[in-house]
Formats: C-alpha cells, structure tokens, sequence
C-alpha cells in the first residue's frame, strides 16, 4: 500500500506553493510514491488545441498504468519541464518549482506528474482530491488578513473544511 501512495500538492506558481510543494516534498513524499501537482486555470475562451480538448477533465492522458483508471488524466514530469508542452495549456511552471520536482524525482525515486484543472479551485481541488483519489494534500495559505478573506474567500481554509483527505496548509510568513 506504500507504493500507492498519492500525494497531492496544490501548485499555482507562487512563492507559497513553492513552500508549500517543498514542504511536501521534505516531509511528505517517500520512495515509491506519486506527488500529484494540481493546478488550475480560471474558466474562460480557450484557443483550439489540446487545452481546450482536455479543459472538462483535466490534462491529457498518459499509460492508464497509473493508478488503474484509463480515464486519468495527467502530465508527466518530463512533459511538464517542456515549455513547449506546457504553452499549449496556458501553463507556465516557474524554473524554481521544476528544479524541486526534479531534484524530487531523482534523489526520492518518486513519479511526479501534473494534473490541470479549469475553474474555480476550490471546487477543482476537492474534486482532484476525490477523482484522482489522493492520499493526502498539502496546500499554500497565501496569508490573507480576515478582512480579504472574507471578501475573496480562502482557498486552503475551504479545502481544508470540504476535502476528503488529510489536507495540511503549509502558511507563508508576512516576510515572503
């Protein structure tokens, strides 16, 4: 059951799910499991291509060996890492994050894949959470002050509240 494990982290390419993704990384992921980046995209006019064929469940698919379902839909490291690849779903992964997942990959002997997602994340997340299914995830607080939280809304505190697994958010210091 330890090779199964699915470890989720929630990655938007900022400095907190960078944290956050390194905090994983560091204290979650061990030999043998899959670290699961999710990201996602707002709603909207998509351009033709493979963003838009894949927009309703998620990316495109690679071998259905991963986790026993043909339906997932995922990314692998080395496609991700291509900024090439990556244009083509409006993604672009900051050099710091792909040095973290590559650097994971090879010293761990972890499978590191991407899943995207459009809409609301909130929502998004929680659904990867349950489709995928996750093991567990870790996600960013940007450190919002009570006042534009409760005007934005918080995407941590809602996935921490409505998530199906042990979800942990890792905070980003005022001074970040």
């Amino acid at each position: 059951m330890d090779a199964e494990r699915r470890v989720g982290v929630a990655v938007d390419f900022s400095a907190c799910s960078r944290k956050a993704l390194k905090w994983a990384v560091d204290n979650v992921a061990r030999r043998g499991d899959h670290l699961i980046l999710i990201t996602v995209r707002p709603e909207g006019n998509y351009e033709s291509g493979e963003m838009q064929l894949w927009e309703t469940t998620g990316s495109r698919p690679v071998e259905p060996q991963f986790f026993g379902t043909s339906s997932a839909a995922f990314i692998p490291l080395s496609e991700f890492s291509d900024p090439v690849v990556m244009k083509k779903y409006g993604v672009k992964p900051d050099p710091e994050t792909l040095d973290i997942v590559n650097t994971a990959a090879a010293q761990k002997e972890i499978v590191v894949l991407l899943r995207i997602y459009w809409g609301d994340a909130r929502e998004k997340i929680c659904e990867a959470i349950d489709k995928i299914p996750l093991s567990c995830l870790v996600i960013g607080n940007r450190g919002l002050g009570k006042l534009k939280r409760a005007i934005l809304g918080s995407v941590s505190n809602y996935v921490v509240n409505n998530g199906s697994c042990p979800v942990t958010v890792v905070k980003s210091s005022d001074h970040e």
